[in-house]
């Protein structure tokens, strides 16, 4: 699916200045057809899968309790 710029930057929550900018630094492919750029949606679907894959691993690093310390000796 094809959509426009200000529906990219919709889709991805980014400032509408950030995809364009993105667009010129070619980090974003887009297809012009003769009246505005158009960027195919599924070149994001890998970068958004890892994107939640990373918070996920977050989180359960972020839960995981401490352990304790075998060096540390309650000596009085």
């Amino acid at each position: 699916m094809y959509l426009t710029i200000k529906e990219t930057a919709e889709y991805l929550s980014m400032p509408l200045s950030d995809v364009q900018s993105l667009i010129l630094q070619n980090k974003i492919r887009t297809v012009f057809d003769g009246e505005q750029h158009l960027i195919n949606q599924d070149q994001f679907d890998t970068h958004l899968e890892q994107l939640e894959r990373y918070k996920k691993e977050i989180a359960e690093w972020l839960s995981e309790p401490i352990p304790e310390d075998i060096d540390v000796k309650d000596e009085d």
